[in-house]
C-alpha cells in the first residue's frame, strides 16, 4: 500500500557525498495526511532532507520539517492554527542491521530499509505523527483554565513547606 505522502529516492541517487533534498506535500496530500493523523488539517508540511551513506549500506538523514497545521484545543475545544518546525535524524538501515529498541528516547531512529529506495515522504509523514502536541493547547487556554482555590493552593504550600531548604 502506498502512503498518502510518499516520495520515494533510489538509494543509487544518494552519491557518496551526499545529497540533499526537499519534499513538500500537495493539498490532496495535506488532506490525507490529516485524516490519518485525526487533526482537522495539515495547510503545509514540507521537509528539508540531507542524506549521507554510512558503511554497511544504511543511509544517515538529518531532516528540518515545518508544518503549519489545525489542532483542536484540549481546554476550550475550539480549533486554532499553529507551525511546527522540528530538527530531527534517522537512519535507514538494512534489516540485518537494526539494533532494535535501545529504550532511550534520544537514540536515532532507525527505518528499515526494503528494496532499493527510501520514502522520504513517508519519513516525514511519520516524524510528524511523533511530534504532533499530545495535548494541544490554543491561545487563550490558560485563561480559560480555572485557577485553584486558596484552600487548594494552601495544602500544596503546606506541604512545600515541608521541604528542607538548599543553601
Amino acid at each position: 500500500m502506498t502512503p498518502e505522502f510518499s516520495r520515494p529516492l533510489a538509494l543509487a541517487a544518494i552519491p557518496a557525498a551526499g545529497v540533499a533534498r526537499k519534499v513538500s506535500a500537495d493539498a490532496a496530500e495535506c488532506a490525507a495526511l490529516a485524516r490519518r493523523l485525526q487533526i482537522p488539517a495539515v495547510a503545509a508540511l514540507t521537509c528539508d532532507w540531507r542524506l549521507l551513506r554510512e558503511p554497511g549500506g544504511g543511509i544517515f538523514a538529518e531532516a528540518t520539517l515545518r508544518a503549519r497545521l489545525r489542532l483542536v484545543c484540549v481546554v476550550t475545544l475550539e480549533p486554532f492554527e499553529t507551525t511546527i518546525t522540528e530538527a530531527f535524524a534517522v537512519r535507514f538501515l538494512p534489516a540485518a542491521e537494526l539494533g532494535g529498541d535501545s529504550g532511550d528516547p534520544l537514540a536515532i531512529d532507525e527505518i528499515p530499509l526494503d528494496g532499493t529506495t527510501i520514502d522520504l515522504g513517508e519519513a516525514a509523514a511519520e516524524q510528524l505523527a511523533l511530534i504532533l502536541p499530545a495535548f494541544p493547547r490554543g491561545p487563550g487556554a490558560d485563561a480559560a483554565l480555572p485557577q485553584a482555590s486558596d484552600e487548594a493552593r494552601g495544602a500544596f504550600a503546606a506541604l512545600a513547606a515541608l521541604r528542607p531548604v538548599k543553601h
